[in-house]
C-alpha cells in the first residue's frame, strides 16, 4: 500500500449536486429555488435567525417570564459533608472563606444538604436549606 493509491471507501463520498445545468438534470431553470420570492433571489435569501418575513417573531410574541436575580452570584454553596473537614466548632462566613470552601467574589454562603454531618457544629451568620438545617440539628448542632 502506498500513499498515492489511497482512496476513500466506495460510497463514502458523494458528488455535489450541480444545479442550474439544464432541463435534463432535474434541477434546471429555477435550480430548485421555486418561482420568485425572497429565496429565489441571488444574495437576498439570507435573513437573520428568527425573522419571519415581517410577521411578529415568535420570541417577541411570547410573554416575558421570570427575572434573573442580581444577588444570586453573591451566594456561594457549601455542601454539608464539607463541614466535617473544618476544625472549628463555631462556623461563620470567615471560617468558610479561610478554608477555601467559598468563592472569593461571594459575600454570603448557604449550606446545602449533600452527604452527612458526623459531628455537632454551630453555624453563625450562614444560611442553610431546610434539609441541611434538619441534618445539622440531628447531629447535635445549631444555627444562629
Amino acid at each position: 500500500m502506498r500513499l498515492n493509491t489511497l482512496k476513500p471507501a466506495v460510497g463514502a463520498r458523494k458528488d455535489r449536486v450541480r444545479v442550474g445545468r439544464g432541463i435534463g438534470s432535474g434541477l434546471g431553470k429555477t435550480a430548485g429555488r421555486g418561482h420568485k420570492g425572497q429565496y429565489a433571489r441571488t444574495g437576498k435569501g439570507k435573513v437573520k435567525p428568527g425573522f419571519e418575513g415581517g410577521q411578529m417573531p415568535l420570541q417577541r410574541r411570547l410573554p416575558k417570564v421570570g427575572f434573573r436575580s442580581k444577588l444570586k452570584k453573591d451566594v456561594s454553596e457549601v455542601l454539608l459533608y464539607q463541614l466535617d473537614s473544618l476544625k472549628a466548632d463555631v462556623i461563620d462566613f470567615d471560617v468558610l472563606k479561610a478554608a477555601g470552601l467559598v468563592e472569593t467574589r461571594a459575600s454570603r454562603a448557604k449550606i446545602v444538604k449533600k452527604g452527612e454531618l458526623k459531628r455537632a457544629v454551630k453555624l453563625k451568620g450562614v444560611a442553610a436549606t431546610a434539609g441541611a438545617k434538619a441534618a445539622i440539628e440531628a447531629a447535635g448542632g445549631s444555627l444562629e
